[in-house]
């Protein structure tokens, strides 16, 4: 939220850090604001002479009295969860630096498996109190998401998570992705290994010399595959990443549901969620300026026909533009093209729908289908 100096924006109401709840607080009351995840254990004489009714605390730590004084204004309190390795109602995306962190010791001891653990010993068993967690936790991501990306023109790369560093379609995402951030636009991939890494990666050196691609796609070369060892895997790429530490932005939205599958760190912002439904559709129905197909198998072909789906109907408004990359894999391999121009026929989802044979194709097609 931002709060300039001479007036209170009315429209945002949430409160997502100790100098914004400062800035409200000085503008004279919290009534009817969203307090997310913000430390106010020092903040008690704010809390107790500020009018808190129809405000929502969601996480915030507070002292006793204050917790008391708040409820009893009439504001809402959602505690803090102790013992949890992540925070149901953080107000910001991820990093990978934040999922990442103590990877010297080890993958097993990250945030980003240790909450991959507890989201697989929690399923098993059924509790609903932490199926409502990650709810929660994957409502505030996608609060923070949209936030985030408000205002941005964001293209969706998609393709499988087995391509691995070294390859030639490797190195052609990648490519792809600084073409495509090169562009303006904003590259979205489902964050992972593979395809979507290359993506990323190639959005993150954007801002640099052409030959930083080149030689960071030979240093990744040397840990082609997160398995056997994701340790060594993301070490590879955190160290491209220190090397040229000012790359550019992009987003990752992977998911703990494919935990075996860790997030790459070349997306500047990640939008980790649980539930993988709720992913797949967040990272398509923000792709508004259409989303590119590159090869893979089930996973691609389901976020083909997820796409298709609200072009069809145009449930989500006009239909946005879709490229399918590399004629063979998609006409013979796995030939969702032909079923994708049959459903296609008659509707105005026609003339947004293209089949290209390589990625250096995509940036034209991409222009031609938003105009059509």
């Amino acid at each position: 939220m931002a709060i300039n100096d001479t007036a209170l924006d009315q429209s945002d109401r949430e409160i997502e850090s100790l100098a914004e709840f400062d800035q409200v607080v000085a503008a004279g009351s919290l009534i009817g604001f969203r307090i997310q995840s913000v430390d106010l254990t020092e903040r008690t004489f704010a809390l107790l002479s500020t009018d808190t009714s129809e405000a929502v605390f969601l996480g915030c730590a507070m002292q006793p009295e204050a917790t008391a004084k708040v409820r009893a204004s009439g504001a809402l309190v959602f505690p803090p969860v102790p013992h949890l390795p992540f925070n149901p109602y953080r107000g910001a995306l991820y990093s990978a630096g934040e999922l990442f962190h103590g990877l010297a010791d080890g993958y097993e001891q990250t945030p980003d498996a240790q909450a991959y653990a507890w989201f697989e010993h929690t399923k098993a068993d059924g509790d609903i109190f932490a199926s409502m967690l990650r709810s929660i936790h994957d409502d505030a991501v996608s609060d923070a998401l949209d936030e985030h990306l408000t205002g941005a023109r964001v293209v969706g790369v998609m393709g499988g998570h087995a391509l691995e560093r070294g390859s030639m379609e490797y190195a052609g995402a990648a490519e792809l992705g600084r073409t495509l951030a090169r562009s303006g636009l904003t590259v979205a991939t489902g964050g992972g290994p593979g395809a979507m890494e290359a993506a990323n990666l190639g959005a993150y050196t954007a801002p640099l010399a052409n030959t930083a691609l080149d030689e960071a796609l030979e240093l990744l070369a040397k840990a082609p595959s997160f398995a056997p060892s994701i340790g060594h895997w993301a070490s590879a790429a955190f160290d491209v990443r220190n090397r040229w530490p000012s790359g550019g932005t992009s987003i990752g939205i992977p998911t703990w549901f494919y935990g075996h599958e860790p997030p790459n760190v070349f997306a500047s912002h990640i939008a980790k969620y649980f539930a993988n439904a709720t992913r797949e559709d967040g990272l398509l129905a923000r792709s508004n300026a259409g989303v590119v197909f590159l090869p893979g198998a089930a996973g691609t072909v389901q976020e083909i026909f997820d796409n298709a789906t609200p072009n069809y109907y145009e449930s989500r408004g006009e239909p946005t533009p879709m490229v399918l990359v590399n004629r063979h894999h998609w006409t013979l391999e796995l030939p969702a093209w032909p079923l994708l121009q049959t459903l296609a026929n008659g509707r105005p989802m026609a003339r947004r729908i293209a089949l290209v044979d390589t990625v250096e194709d995509v940036p034209e097609a991409l222009a031609r289908l938003t105009t059509a």
